[in-house]
């Protein structure tokens, strides 16, 4: 199974979102198919996203790490859970570079998800500079160690590696990278939760060009569409290549 998760960020209206699904399904996708898909949507839009589950794992862009109580402005695990959410983005480079977020803040928050059964999607990444300077790996595993310490090795979650340097920029890491660099995280999380099958997508400037030379590279379980997945055509062209 490889996934097409698509983030929508804070983007789109409830009109755009209704021309987004009459697109989607101009789309055959095969009974049998190997992709599953998922849009991440603004808060707004979850319960109006909820007719499309079962076809489409509908999830959240981020989680308060709090149960509940005077954080206003705050969304919780068990609100996610309550309206039935599959999935949850945690950890992405804007909320660690814009909001400050830290990876114990994105531990907690992991843990809240895990409580109330909705999957987490960890994303994890290394700016510009680091990789530069050759520390990729040396960011990548104290994110995983500290982000993954004492969760629930028994439920399932996803990582996507998004280098920063990549997010919206147009750039993209080349196929030895990407392989590289899968392979590592994929070694880390058998080291951190001592089993084999964690999903690994890649996430950053993800398109219908370069999809199919990601999609297919060894260890690679899917992507992570940012700008893409708001244009139907462009997330169902990047995920027709597996069909």
């Amino acid at each position: 199974m490889k996934y097409i998760i698509g983030n929508w960020k804070m983007n789109m209206t409830a009109g755009e979102i209704v021309e987004f699904t009459r697109g989607v399904k101009k789309y055959k996708i095969p009974k049998n198919s190997p992709v599953q898909f998922g849009l991440a949507v603004p808060y707004v839009y979850l319960l109006g996203m909820a007719k499309l589950q079962g076809h489409v794992l509908i999830g959240a862009q981020n989680v308060s790490e709090h149960n509940n109580g005077a954080f206003t402005g705050e969304i919780s695990a068990e609100m996610l859970a309550d309206v039935g959410l599959d999935f949850c983005i945690v950890g992405h480079s804007e909320r660690r570079t814009l909001f400050g977020e830290t990876n114990e803040m994105i531990n907690e928050k992991i843990k809240k998800l895990q409580e109330y059964q909705v999957l987490p999607l960890l994303c994890i990444g290394e700016t510009e500079e680091e990789f530069t300077a050759g520390k990729t790996k040396e960011v990548l595993h104290e994110q995983l160690t500290k982000c993954l310490a004492n969760i629930n090795k028994e439920q399932e979650i996803i990582v996507a590696y998004e280098p920063v340097w990549a997010i919206g920029t147009g750039k993209t890491a080349s196929i030895e990278i990407i392989k590289e660099t899968t392979a590592f995280i994929k070694q880390e999380l058998q080291s951190i939760l001592g089993k084999l099958g964690t999903a690994v997508l890649y996430g950053g400037s993800v398109n219908p060009q370069n999809a199919p030379a990601i999609l297919h590279c060894e260890g690679v379980d899917g992507a992570l569409i940012g700008g893409a997945s708001l244009d139907a055509d462009k997330y169902m062209q990047i995920a027709s290549t597996l069909f």
